[in-house]
C-alpha cells in the first residue's frame, strides 16, 4: 500500500497549491539535499519539477548536461538505440562534471524503456531491460503504451529487490544480485545502501527510484485508473502525439480533451504526479491545475515556475 501521508500530501497538492506572487532567488543560497533524486525531493515538498531530453548519448553528452537547468533529464531508449553501455558513460559523465547547483551528485535521469507495456506477458519477456537500465545508476523508467495494469504490476515488481517491503498486488522483487555495484558508485553510495534505497517512491517513502507510464493510446486510457493505482508508480502523462494516432484524430479534438482531462484525474486519485507540456504562456495554470513535471519547457520557463511557487532549492 501507498504511505498515507504521502499519497495524501500528494493528492492534495494536485487539487490545489498555495503559491505567491513573490518568490525567492534560489539560485545563490546555500542548500544540503537530502535525497540522492533531486525529482523525488522536490515532489515529496510539492515543487513542480522540469526535464530536458537527450536521445541516446554517452560520457561527454553527460558531462555537457552535468550542470543543467532541468531538474532531471530523460534518456529516450524507444526512439534511440538501447545501448546500456553508452548510458552508462553518461551517467559517469554526468557525475565528473557534477555536483549540481543544488548540491545533488547529478540530476535525476529517468531512462524511457524501447518497448511498450502492452501486456503482463510483453513485461514479463522485457523485464530484464529494466534491470540493465536501473544498473547503470539512473533514477527510474518510463514505460510507453502502459496499456495493462499487469504489465504495470510487474514493472514495479521489476524494479524491485525480493527483500523490499511488501505492497499489495506486486509479487516478489525481480532484480538479483550483482548487478548494484556500478550504480552504487554513480549514487556514491555503498552497494548495501544502494539496495535499501533503489526501491520506488512514494511507494517507499525512503525510495529514490520515479516511474512512470505513458497512458498515450486508446487501449492504455481504458485502463488509465488502474495502472495509475498500481503501487510503485510515481507519475504519468497522457502522451498526446501518440494518442492523436491512435485515435486518427487531430490534435484539438474533444476525444483528446477528454483523454488528457481522465489521465489528469487519475493521476490525481492516486495520489502521483501528473506531466505533461508547459509554456511561458501557461505554466502557472498549468501548476494550479495540478501539473506536477514539466516538459522540456526551456530554462525560462522553468525558472518562472520555480519562483511561481517560491521553489528554495537552488536551480
Amino acid at each position: 500500500m501507498k504511505p498515507v501521508a504521502v499519497v495524501a500530501s500528494l493528492a492534495t497538492c494536485m487539487l490545489s497549491v498555495a503559491v505567491g506572487p513573490a518568490a525567492v532567488d534560489a539560485s545563490t543560497q546555500a542548500y544540503e539535499p537530502t535525497r540522492i533524486s533531486k525529482a523525488v525531493e522536490l515532489l515529496a515538498a510539492d515543487q513542480p519539477i522540469y526535464y530536458t531530453q537527450v536521445d541516446g548519448g554517452g560520457y561527454e553528452d553527460g558531462r555537457r548536461l552535468a550542470q543543467t537547468w532541468a531538474d532531471y533529464i530523460t534518456y529516450n531508449m524507444e526512439h534511440s538505440p538501447f545501448d546500456v553501455g553508452e548510458l552508462r558513460a553518461f551517467m559517469q559523465g554526468l557525475v565528473d562534471g557534477g555536483p549540481t547547483k543544488s548540491g545533488h551528485r547529478t540530476p535525476t535521469v529517468i531512462a524511457v524503456l524501447p518497448f511498450g507495456g502492452i501486456d503482463g506477458t510483453v513485461m514479463r519477456a522485457n523485464y530484464w531491460m529494466v534491470e540493465q537500465v536501473l544498473g547503470s545508476g539512473v533514477h527510474g523508467v518510463l514505460l510507453a503504451h502502459a496499456r495493462s495494469p499487469e504489465a504495470v504490476r510487474v514493472l514495479v515488481q521489476a524494479a524491485r529487490y525480493p527483500y523490499a517491503p511488501s505492497a499489495e498486488g506486486i509479487d516478489e522483487g525481480l532484480r538479483g544480485s550483482g548487478g548494484q555495484g556500478f550504480a552504487a558508485r554513480i549514487w556514491g553510495v555503498s552497494q548495501q545502501e544502494y539496495r535499501r534505497l533503489a526501491d520506488p517512491w512514494p511507494l517507499n517513502p525512503e525510495g529514490e527510484l520515479l516511474i512512470g507510464l505513458k497512458i498515450e493510446d486508446r487501449h492504455a486510457l481504458e485502463n488509465a485508473e488502474a495502472s495509475t493505482a498500481v503501487p510503485g508508480v510515481g507519475f504519468a502523462e497522457w502522451g498526446p502525439g501518440d494518442m492523436a494516432m491512435s485515435f486518427d484524430a487531430p490534435g484539438n479534438a474533444q476525444v483528446l480533451v477528454d483523454a488528457r482531462a481522465r489521465v489528469l484525474e487519475a493521476t490525481k486519485r492516486a495520489g502521483i504526479a501528473f506531466l505533461n507540456t508547459v509554456s511561458a504562456q501557461n505554466v502557472e495554470a498549468m501548476i494550479d491545475e495540478g501539473v506536477r513535471i514539466g516538459a522540456n519547457p526551456g530554462a525560462e520557463v522553468a525558472d518562472r515556475g520555480r519562483r511561481y511557487t517560491g521553489r528554495v532549492m537552488p536551480w
